[in-house]
């Protein structure tokens, strides 16, 4: 009996590996999409002038002219750079955030609006693909737990298996493509979007490494559970050719 509890057991294990990491590549997918980190950095601003008491390097200042002097004329003490402000950024799929200057908080808009009007069809189709992604990650979630809580014939189990392993390469073959497309609609926004937003200098940021995670745990899933179906099938075939070959013994030797 124990050798015939070992396969079981392992494909257990196999199948709780394969649900887990597509678990993780779910959680990991639904929190990158839903963030505005995909892309982090800073724009390059002229500073406004200091208004009032308020003074600091982040406005400009100048001198105040005595209001009974009609020659009196307004110097300011910046020049060349130090008329600039670096001010901090980050975009993702839905919309870009950037810090303001002298005051809290943050002004945010939609990416969609940014994006130069040739590209805003990819963007949409990228978006699209990402939700499909999302899709077919949570049904082969869902076939996975089917399968672990599924106590009835293996073969059922097996039909399971290899329709989460088609569904989950499929979600894995998406989220590259919407990835990719992303990433190419944001490069052509940072050369060719509107000049009031276009960054200074710019890097990917926590979530597009977590999309990328989410995919590569998504393709980890999909190769553990066709090895787990392959498995199955090698030992069918290697339990059949030795119940074929103990007939063929107890044929041609009846026992008595």
């Amino acid at each position: 009996k124990m050798p015939a509890s070992i396969p079981e057991a392992d494909r257990r294990h196999r199948a709780s590996a394969a649900f887990s990491l597509s678990f993780l590549s779910l959680v990991f997918s639904i929190t990158a999409f839903s963030s505005s980190y995909w892309c982090e950095g800073t724009r390059k601003v002229a500073k406004p002038f200091c208004k009032g008491d308020s003074k600091g390097d982040l406005c400009i200042r100048f001198n105040s002219p005595e209001d009974n002097s009609s020659q009196a004329v307004q110097y300011i003490w910046e020049t060349g750079d130090d008329k600039f402000v670096e001010k901090k950024f980050h975009a993702g799929i839905w919309y870009s955030c950037e810090e303001m200057i002298n005051e809290e908080g943050e002004k945010c808009r939609s990416f969609i609006s940014l994006t130069p009007a040739s590209d805003r069809g990819v963007l949409w189709l990228s978006i699209v693909t990402e939700l499909l992604y999302v899709v077919l990650l949570l049904t082969g979630n869902i076939l996975m737990s089917v399968e672990i809580c599924y106590y009835s014939s293996v073969i059922d189990g097996l039909k399971i298996n290899a329709f989460s392993a088609v569904v989950t390469v499929l979600a894995g073959l998406l989220g590259m493509v919407a990835h990719m497309m992303y990433t190419t609609v944001f490069q052509m926004t940072v050369n060719l979007g509107p000049e009031d937003w276009r960054p200074h200098t710019w890097d990917y940021g926590w979530s597009y490494g977590l999309a990328w995670t989410s995919f590569a745990c998504c393709m980890a899933a999909a190769v553990t559970t066709i090895n787990k179906y392959t498995k199955t099938i090698l030992e069918f075939k290697h339990k059949r050719k030795k119940l074929e070959r103990s007939f063929r013994i107890q044929y041609k030797f009846p026992d008595h």
